[in-house]
């Protein structure tokens, strides 16, 4: 097996069985947990982007349902528990995460391969369409472009972690 290109054993959970809950909320709790942690460096929210990772993961190994779980409940509990992100950019976080769940999911889906290009193109896929709705929905290309030119570390993060945990999983 090449290092870059690994078969996954992917799943489409559907919203029916109590698997897809208890799966999604294993990741809830990793988006709660790994902001947190990142909160503790100065505009570590910001520069590292942690409430994506598990959206991610999520998404790319168990698909739609568990992702878009993943994306909505995540913000929505980190809010109501430590008022991160703040509730004006609720709207803006909600439709980014939900965005990298379905190109998550869809390349996964169609590729049945965790690689690193398959990691990157979600992220750049999100990343790309949620700078454009960013945009329309605040008025400000800079505030848009925020992601990008301040949160390309947490970009990096997680693409290489992304890939490196979806590795992890398939041993698992």
């Amino acid at each position: 097996m090449n290092a870059n290109v690994s078969n996954v054993a992917l799943y489409q959970l559907s919203y029916d069985k109590m698997k897809t809950y208890l799966v999604a909320s294993l990741f809830v709790v990793g988006n709660i947990l790994l902001p947190q942690l990142c909160h503790l460096i100065p505009q570590g929210g910001l520069i590292l982007l942690p409430i994506y990772f598990f959206t991610l993961v999520g998404a790319y190994k168990y698909g739609f349902t568990v992702g878009l779980a993943t994306a909505v409940l995540s913000p929505l509990v980190n809010n109501l528990l430590f008022g991160m992100p703040p509730a004006p950019m609720l709207p803006v976080i909600l439709v980014k995460s939900s965005l990298l769940a379905l190109a998550a999911a869809c390349i996964a889906q169609r590729t049945q391969r965790v690689t690193l290009l398959n990691v990157a193109l979600a992220v750049l896929a999100y990343q790309a369409v949620g700078t454009l709705v960013e945009w329309g929905m605040t008025g400000s290309f800079q505030k848009a472009l925020q992601d990008i030119t301040l949160g390309w570390p947490g970009i990096a993060i997680q693409i290489v972690g992304g890939y490196l945990f979806l590795r992890y999983l398939m041993k698992k």
